[in-house]
């Protein structure tokens, strides 16, 4: 056993056969901790299970999570590709007790799995403790009969763990592995710890305390453990190598990576392939969570990683875009361990390649930058920060590609004067921010979550139901009553309300009682299930514990449903019709219209836009049930339910369904499956047809359609309809015929239009007066020869052509047209034979001929300018002034 694939499911068969539930890794992306930018720990999904505030139907799991540290707090980014041992993305190894066995068992399944399973020489083992931890330390002397000197005591920090200032925490029970004799280094604790012959492959944190405050800690009641073995690390120690990249995974990126570009992984071009191969794992796995590049936050520190490896291509050599072109061999490394790189694989391929089309740009552009900014600075010199943050801020080269590109000249960066000119652009942002008071606000619902419980909703079956009020909030605070005209939020123990959620709007309608009537005007979900019922007290007075009957706004309600449906309807049509990598990135369903949004690279066609349309009406006739039922989450994704990956399910999820596939392998089955909590139709006949109105885009690899359901997509194909047929009035053909009309009608002025122009071309060429022009004057002016005339009625790009003309008449001389408009503007050209261009030039000339007409400049070439000025009444005037300024 040595491959990285045979290790993780060794380590998850293990921790399985000894009683643990094996969980999924989470999304990168926390659905449960807004203080992290990434998942960067195997905890992070459990962490309101051990705080009490979630229960789970297993009180033992294991799992390999998927980890980034790349921005925030938590930063690997700048050492990867450097050090033998940093990365982006990483896959932390873990087992968890939620209450159930503590310290004893912990060491014991630890001490079998480094000493049984993975055969790991035990006496090159050493663990620390916490100081004071006596337990762990002799817990380790019974079970691993490891010797004092082998179980090192730690004071500091690094030994005792905190999930924040306050709340469970515990010491720390590490495991290292001695390299050699040969490696230099000294033990933890020692002066020599930072070498690298002792290395850390295990954490076991001992969940025992409450932080209640900074001078407060109490035990658990029931204490718990969390660990983490990061699996790059193990499976270097387990295939005889003190180099992360040096394992089977790597050295299968890094070939790939060398295979494309040609250039071998030695001398310093080791730390650029390691840099691709670790940064497209992060990518790839970013994008296939939802990810996606942009200018701000997670899609920021994506957008690094892609270019910070992009730039390493470069300097590599090649040419084109290279990450897409590894990525079918991640996919097939971690695919099989990872499904949503197999689900995501169109998506992420054509998303790096656009990235990198357009990151070559900025590339070149900065580097340029930086060379001119640099080309006096030596080794050991620093690039002040104000230019470091000019090329990030300005031009989008990031902090750490200008740090990669000085490296090698032994050139760094001033990051103290980077961070505070970061600083200064940033601070009114971060006072608006904190002002938000969103926290405080919660705090209310919170307590009455806590107090009352969540909200029962009825409303799957009913749109009327009996209800107590459980709370009355008016201005951030909890009363006891309201009277009339008073704007309050309600709480009742039950509702048919719909809240927020899922892109779909809260219901409105009315909440009534004994004397007493109250205007719900919309309806939000707030901590973590209480449904909150915003309304006006239109009549009497309310308070808390009255009984009341709560009625949803039934046409509303119905028009929601329809356009809910709609959207999965359009969801499973986008896929079928662009691909499989078509993904939901937000939706609106509201009652006059739906709008969905999809990760998808291009615009699309009105081929395509047709075509969904099309597939989803084509649903829509068939009048089929739409099927709920409430299923298992891993059996509903088994039967093909669509899950947004990363989202958080409950044990049991809401599968809707609806239509019948009626061609293809899936024939007779589901047309659409999707885990929703919204509300919807019964039948899909109900939902009416579908008219997509509108396709945009919303972001990079994100695109918009926004559609009409029922009766609005019916008036809107209506109101299409009389347009259509006024149009045909107007023209006074059938409807039928328009579209010819029409293109006739445009043929015909673009016909009429060209002759105009030869006409006037011809009349202002050829004497006489026209249009309120004065007749052609060809004269000879110091051996010159000079045609000058104004024209009315001549558009400013035409002059050129007329003085074209008037230069192929002349065969040698100048020419000028003076072109008045109906305002009274005039545009001039001059135009001089090439012969002449030595003696007079056209752009001298024009700009006199400017002058005389109110204007200022002109520009153009030696043989053919053009200005223009305001007063056309002066077209004379302007010509003569030419015609003075040739004979001069």
């Amino acid at each position: 056993m040595s491959g990285v694939n045979e290790i993780r499911s060794t380590f998850l068969d293990y921790f399985r056969a000894n009683g643990h539930t094996i969980v999924p890794s989470s999304s990168l992306v926390p659905r449960n901790d807004p203080t992290l930018m990434f998942t960067n720990a195997g905890m992070v999904q459990f962490k309101n299970v051990f705080t009490g505030l979630e229960k789970r139907p297993y009180s033992m799991a294991t799992t390999a999570q998927k980890c980034v540290r790349a921005g925030g707090k938590h930063n690997d980014l700048d050492n990867v590709g450097y050090t033998a041992r940093h990365h982006t993305f990483f896959e932390m190894l873990g087992n968890f007790s939620f209450g159930d066995y503590f310290k004893e068992r912990a060491i014991e399944l630890a001490w079998g799995l480094v000493t049984r399973e993975f055969a790991l020489d035990a006496s090159r083992i050493l663990v620390t403790v916490y100081h004071t931890d006596e337990e762990a330390f002799q817990l380790w002397k019974k079970i691993a009969g490891l010797p004092d000197e082998r179980i090192i005591r730690i004071p500091t920090s690094d030994n005792f763990w905190a999930m924040g200032d306050t709340g469970p925490c515990g010491p720390c029970s590490e495991i290292f592995y001695d390299h050699g004799e040969h490696i230099p280094g000294g033990p933890p604790g020692s002066p020599d710890e930072d070498g690298d012959r002792f290395i850390e492959i295990w954490n076991l944190v001992f969940m025992q305390y409450e932080q209640m405050t900074a001078d407060e800690r109490v035990d658990l009641p029931r204490p718990s453990i969390d660990t983490g073995m990061g699996l790059e690390r193990i499976a270097a120690l387990l295939q005889g190598k003190h180099d992360n990249y040096d394992t089977d995974l790597f050295r299968t990126l890094i070939g790939a990576s060398v295979e494309e570009t040609g250039v071998p992984a030695t001398g310093t071009n080791q730390a650029s392939h390691r840099v691709i191969a670790d940064h497209l794992r992060s990518s790839a796995f970013l994008i296939a969570d939802g990810v996606l590049p942009s200018n701000e936050g997670r899609g920021y520190v994506l957008r690094r990683i892609m270019r910070r490896a992009m730039r390493h291509g470069e300097l590599l050599g090649a040419r084109e875009p290279l990450m897409w072109k590894l990525l079918p061999m991640l996919v097939g490394e971690m695919g099989r361990a990872y499904p949503e790189l197999v689900q995501s694989e169109s998506l992420i391929s054509q998303t790096l390649e656009l990235e990198e089309t357009r990151f070559r740009k900025t590339l070149e552009r900065g580097l340029r930058l930086l060379s001119e900014a640099t080309e006096h600075l030596g080794k050991g010199d620093k690039l002040d920060g104000e230019t470091a943050f000019k090329l990030y801020d300005t031009y989008g080269f990031p902090l750490d590609l200008t740090q990669d590109a000085l490296r090698q000249r032994g050139v760094s960066v001033d990051l103290g004067g980077f961070e505070d000119a970061m600083a200064r652009q940033r601070k009114e942002a971060r006072a608006s921010w904190a002002g938000s008071g969103e926290a405080a606000t919660e705090t209310v619902w919170l307590e009455l979550r806590e107090r009352l419980g969540p909200t029962d909703f009825l409303g799957y079956d009913t749109e009327k139901a009996e209800g107590i009020i459980g709370a009355i909030v008016r201005d951030g605070a909890a009363v006891e009553r309201a009277g009339t005209g008073e704007s309050v939020q309600i709480v009742v123990n039950q509702t048919p309300f719909y809240g927020e959620s899922g892109g779909q709007v809260g219901d409105t309608g009315t909440i009534t009682g004994d004397g007493f009537r109250l205007a719900v005007t919309d309806t939000q979900r707030r901590a973590n299930g209480v449904f909150v019922h915003f309304a006006q007290v239109e009549e009497g007075e309310i308070a808390t514990g009255a009984e009341v009957v709560l009625s949803v706004d039934h046409g509303r309600r119905g028009r929601l449903r329809a356009n809910h449906s709609g959207t999965h309807l359009l969801h499973e049509a986008l896929r079928e019709v662009l691909g499989t990598h078509v993904a939901q990135k937000g939706s609106l369903v509201a009652p006059d219209r739906l709008r969905f949004d999809f990760s998808h690279p291009t615009p699309m066609t009105r081929r395509e836009i047709a075509e969904v349309e099309r597939l989803a009406n084509e649903i829509v006739l068939q009048n089929a049930p739409v099927a709920t039922r409430l299923m298992a989450t891993e059996d509903a994704i088994a039967e093909g339910a669509m899950a947004l990956f990363g989202e958080k399910y409950g044990d049991e999820v809401r599968v809707v369904s609806m239509g019948t596939t009626v061609d293809g392998d899936d024939e007779a089955k589901p047309y659409s499956i999707e885990l929703c909590g919204g509300t919807h139709v019964v039948a899909t006949g109900e939902v009416g047809p579908i008219r997509i109105v509108a396709e945009s885009a919303v972001g990079a690899g994100a695109r918009r359609i926004e559609a009409f359901t029922g009766e609005r997509a019916r008036d809107y194909l209506v109101s299409q309809d009389d347009r259509v047929h006024a149009l045909a009035d107007t023209l006074r053909v059938t409807p039928d015929d328009v579209v010819e009309r029409v293109e006739g009608l445009v043929a015909e002025r673009r016909r009429l239009e060209r002759e105009l122009s030869e006409a006037r071309k011809k009349l202002a060429l050829g004497g006489g007066q026209s249009d309120g022009g004065e007749a052609v004057e060809t004269r000879e002016i110091g051996g010159i020869r000079f045609m000058g005339r104004s024209v009315n009625g001549v558009a400013a790009k035409e002059l050129k052509g007329l003085a074209d003309a008037g230069k192929a008449s002349l065969g040698s001389g100048v020419v000028t047209f003076v072109g008045v408009s109906e305002e009274g503007k005039a545009s001039v050209v001059v135009a001089v034979t090439d012969d002449l261009v030595e003696r007079v030039s056209a752009v001298d000339l024009v700009r006199v001929a400017s002058a005389a007409l109110g204007g200022k400049g002109g520009g153009g070439r030696p043989d053919m300018a053009q200005a223009g000025g305001p007063d056309g009444s002066r077209a004379d005037e302007a010509i003569e002034a030419v015609a003075s300024a040739i004979a001069s």
